[in-house]
Parts: C-alpha cells; structure tokens; sequence
C-alpha cells in the first residue's frame, strides 16, 4: 500500500471512529459502554493537548456525559486527578458533589481532593465538605481541617453542614475547625448555636476550651453566645467548665453592654 493509500484509509478510519462517537454521544451509550468513554477520553485530550481543555470542553457541551468522563479520564490520567477535578468542577459548578465523589471512590487523597474542589468553586464549599464526610467520614477531622484552612471565610457554612450530616461529631467538627484557624471561633459558635440550640453546652464549653490560646477569642466566644440567646447562669457554667476565666466572662458582658 503506498503513502497515499495509507493516508486515505488513516483518514476514513478516523472519520468512522468520530462518527461512532458522535453517535454514542447522541443515543447516549457513551455511558454505558466504558471502552467507548474512554476512546472518547483520548481523543478529547489528544485534540486539546490538555487534559484540562478536555475535560472542560466534554463537561461544558455533553453534561450528561460528565460522570462517565470523569470516571474514564480519573482512571486514564491518574497523575492528573487535580487538573481533572479541578477542572470539570470550573466548567459546571452543579457537578461538584458528583465529582468529589467519584474521585473519592478511586481512592485518591481525600485532603487533596477537597482542597482541590474548594480551590475550583468556594461557593460549593458545603457541598464539598458533606460529599467528602459521606464518602469517607473516618477523614471528617482532616476534611473540616483542609477546609477551614483553604475558605476560612466559609467556616461557619462548612462546620454547620457537616454538624447536621453528623450532628453526633459535633465536637469533633469544633475542635477540628477552631484548631486550624483559632480566630473562626465566634463564627462557628453563632452557626451551631443556630443550627443546634439545645447543644449550647457543648458548643460554647468546646469552644471556649480550644481558644485557650486566644483569650480575646473567649471573650468573643462568650458574648456570641449570649448574643445566641443562651442564658447568663447557664453560659457562665458552659464557660467555666470551659476554661474562661470570671474575670473573662464579666469582661465579655461588659464589652456588649
């Protein structure tokens, strides 16, 4: 066979593969039959020349197909699962959940996992953060630490969703968050306040007992929660037993009025 014949027939090949693809996009078997989502994976990626430009452009004009791609291309590209993940979650923000999911079921590391994900989208971060305690919640004390650490500003949203998936780790969950960026302490406090009132012992007696190193903190601690509406006699046992001081709690009621 000579070099025009060869070229001819590489051409007509390539263009029945497309074509089955193309088809298998359309009656959607694409999912169903794995060695064609990962033909489509590759071919995606080889004409892209990123793994990222891939999976963006997969997500963005076949959504239906996202879940089987991402399992494909996680599978492929191991090496890659950030990018993948990262990615995927860029191009449609509502896939989040599934994404942290399946890439928690390809055994990858969880704490990278979430960092990843937040890092894509922060607005999901709740969405994240219940995902990853789901799938693996012997990893809840690193998934609250990770997350905390990487959208601090969302600790109040992250502590309250995963207390209400877990609401028996609630003390695990405010340890774990309060250790990793002390100075979240009164946001997390007023969040489980709302969340869980009738757990006002435990919250404000955890929380004032993990700020130990931050007095100040304290005394915002103990004000949030009078400002919660626990009650003057009971807070000042959940803050004694706590660790704060009378002298800490007096001044954290002087500072409100």
């Amino acid at each position: 066979m000579n070099f025009k014949k060869l070229a001819c027939s590489t051409i007509i090949i390539s263009a029945m593969a497309q074509c089955s693809l193309a088809n298998a996009l359309d009656s959607g078997e694409l999912g169903r039959d794995q060695s064609l989502t990962i033909t489509f994976v590759q071919n995606q990626v080889e004409q892209n020349m990123s793994i990222s430009r891939a999976i963006k452009s997969i997500v963005r004009h076949y959504p239906q197909e996202a879940a089987s791609v991402i399992d494909a291309a996680l599978d492929l590209y191991p090496d890659q699962y950030k990018q993948i993940i990262h990615a995927a979650i860029s191009a449609q923000p509502t896939l989040t959940q599934e994404v942290v999911t399946i890439a928690l079921s390809k055994g990858l590391n969880c704490s990278s996992i979430v960092e990843t994900a937040i890092n894509a989208d922060p607005s999901y971060v709740d969405f994240i953060v219940t995902a990853a305690a789901n799938s693996t919640p012997d990893e809840l004390d690193e998934i609250v630490r990770i997350a905390v650490v990487t959208e601090p500003d969302s600790a109040d949203y992250i502590v309250q969703s995963l207390a209400r998936e877990h609401p028996s780790k609630i003390v695990e969950i405010l340890t774990s968050a309060i250790g990793a960026v002390p100075l979240v302490g009164e946001y997390v406090v007023e969040a489980l306040l709302a969340a869980f009132p009738n757990n006002a012992e435990q919250v404000v007696t955890t929380a004032v007992r993990e700020s130990a190193g931050q007095r100040e903190q304290v005394k915002r601690i103990i004000e949030t929660a009078q400002n919660s509406g626990v009650a003057l006699d009971q807070l000042e046992i959940y803050a004694t037993n706590g660790g704060a001081t009378a002298e800490e709690f007096a001044q954290a009621l002087d500072r409100k009025n």
